[in-house]
């Protein structure tokens, strides 16, 4: 019987929330279920995103610009979502359940859109933007109320499977030994892998689907896709080990806080206010305990002075708090510690996301006035993030399996490369993409400019798509390096009680990013607007009009001012625990 309890997971539970045990529940079995299920899951929300905005415009007739607004709002909000799912995670249910919920909204939703994309009245009259025969009208009233339901409907469930399933898979292995904290590192690199392939997926198959056989089809795969993840996760059921919710993480994070100022302010006794190992009762019978004082040296629910960081967070710990429900323990102020310092590190990669937003609406739109024939294949123009996507496919097996064991035989670290460094190489490749897409622009509107096409929206301009796929390329590589090490960043990093609240941030840094691109998006046309009295940068029904270009330098300009300010924060950031390679 000893035996037999020695072998349970501590604060996990199965499907049934029956005791895990070791052997039994988790590993790389587990975490294989997870990597399928993500490939259908990004399949379903992938299949409508990367199209959505030709969606909009052709069949709900929203101009070039509101038409990308719109997407980058269900993109902002859908990530943003995933906050909702990793807090639900964290305080009252499990990743397990979280997921099966959010699935089953999105399927919900999915259902709504594509009811909608196949009956003829629920959307705008057909019409010919060339000609003034048949004028366009923009959707509206209970259309686009159906619309907009089925839309968020599936952001709100992407957003919580985005919240959960990630933590989930990386719950399944033993931090505690090093063969499992490498195993946990690849399971987030084939996670990043896994989520390309149902990317790859989406933007050739099912784009395809779409602009041939009609949207109603693209829905009806989404949905078929979204429902069989539904089965698939639930065949692993025996093999989970759920972590057990301890209770809202933000309010723990607010009474901290909250504590700190308040008995700043009524700070009366020095010699008493903040516990250690001399005043505290328990800690001192913990030092008593040999066995205790063993377990504290490798476990972090075991901390027993403040540390000398965000010292001001150290008053929240004190013998005569202003209210018993504010008093803290060290723990708890160490835990909040640790999720403000990673705040400067999310912030930093906001930009970054700001320029990925680019190939789901202006880069799309695009590469629709371009030349995309392919011998006789017609590539559709929501196709075209197949670049990166194949690139990310090919370049994470080779990370994982060549690049990083060489890494960790040089640094002798066990990570390798370390996260922050992964997050800096994609920095860089962001800058360098947004580079690139200005001067690629350039060249396309000088190309419309001397074939006569510039006034011109129903005829594709004599130069090919490919030179889209540049800025494809680099900004997808800059998605792989960036993605994986803030995944695995922010869950290695954050308290065990806080890991799914933490890990969402990485999907909190792209809705942020989507939503910074609208409102750079409506500045940039305001300020050249009305500041410059001549036509706004980016408005308008053709493309060839817009000063792209522009926006594209401008993108560049402010990504390279964020490169700074994140080593500003990077350099000073010190990790949790520094392991060596072993």
């Amino acid at each position: 019987m000893e035996e037999h309890q020695l072998n349970r997971w501590e604060g996990y539970v199965d499907w049934r929330n029956r005791p895990a045990y070791r052997g039994r529940h988790g590993g790389m079995v587990a975490a294989c279920f997870v990597l399928v299920v993500e490939i259908l899951e990004n399949l379903a929300f992938l299949a409508n995103a990367s199209n959505l905005v030709l969606y909009l415009s052709d069949f709900m007739h929203l101009s070039p610009s509101k038409s990308a607004n719109n997407v980058t709002n269900f993109m902002g909000t859908a990530f943003l979502l995933a906050l909702l799912g990793g807090f639900l995670s964290d305080a009252f249910f499990t990743t397990y359940h979280i997921y099966l919920i959010s699935a089953v909204i999105e399927f919900l939703g999915l259902i709504i859109l594509t009811i909608q994309a196949h009956l003829p009245s629920l959307k705008p009259p057909a019409c010919d933007r060339a000609t003034s025969n048949f004028p366009c009208q923009e959707v509206h009233g209970r259309i686009s109320a159906m619309l907009f339901i089925g839309l968020y409907l599936v952001a709100l469930g992407v957003g919580g499977i985005k919240g959960s399933l990630a933590p989930h898979g990386a719950e399944q292995f033993d931090e505690s030994s090093p063969k499992g904290r490498k195993q946990r590192s690849t399971f987030f690199n084939y996670f990043v892998f896994c989520l390309s392939c149902g990317a790859l997926i989406a933007v050739t198959f099912v784009v395809w689907v779409e602009d041939n056989k009609g949207w109603e089809w693209g829905f009806g795969i989404a949905t078929i896709s979204i429902l069989l993840s539904i089965p698939v996760f639930l065949a692993g059921s025996a093999t989970y080990r759920n972590k057990i919710p301890s209770g809202s993480p933000l309010t723990t994070i607010l009474k901290v806080l909250l504590a700190a100022s308040l008995n700043r302010c009524s700070y009366r006794n020095p010699s008493s206010s903040i516990v250690n190992m001399a005043t505290s009762p328990s800690l001192s019978t913990s030092i008593k305990n040999g066995a205790q004082e063993e377990h504290a040296k490798s476990s972090e629910e075991s901390i027993q002075t403040p540390t000398g960081s965000l010292k001001f967070l150290n008053k929240a710990v004190t013998d005569n708090p202003v209210h018993r429900a504010l008093k803290c323990s060290v723990q708890q102020v160490e835990d909040v510690k640790v999720v403000l310092k990673v705040l400067p590190i999310f912030a930093c990669t906001i930009m970054l996301n700001c320029c990925l937003a680019q190939l789901s609406t202006f880069s799309v739109q695009q590469a629709a006035t371009m030349d995309t024939k392919l011998g006789s294949l017609k590539v559709p123009p929501a196709s075209l993030p197949i670049f990166p996507v194949l690139f990310i496919i090919i370049l994470v097996p080779i990370y994982d399996h060549f690049i990083i064991p060489f890494a960790r035989k040089v640094t002798k670290l066990e990570m390798g490369i370390t996260h922050l460094q992964r997050i800096g190489i994609g920095l860089v490749l962001s800058i360098v993409a947004m580079a690139i897409a200005a001067v690629v622009e350039i060249k396309r509107k000088k190309v419309a400019t001397d074939s006569g096409l510039l006034d011109t929206t129903n005829k594709p301009l004599p130069i090919t798509f490919f030179w889209i796929a540049f800025q494809y390329l680099f900004l997808g590589s800059a998605d792989l390096f960036t993605l994986a090490g803030l995944l695995e960043f922010f869950f290695t990093e954050a308290p065990t009680s806080m890991r799914s609240l933490a890990t969402s941030l990485s999907w909190a840094s792209l809705a942020m990013g989507y939503y910074l691109s609208t409102v750079i998006v409506s500045i940039v046309n305001g300020v050249t607007g009305n500041y410059f009295k001549h036509r706004p940068w980016l408005s308008g029904g053709n493309l060839n009009h817009y000063h792209l270009e522009r926006f594209y330098w401008l993108m560049c300009v402010l990504s390279g001012l964020n490169f700074l300010h994140y080593l500003f924060w990077a350099m000073r950031y010190k990790y949790r625990s520094t392991r060596t390679s072993t």
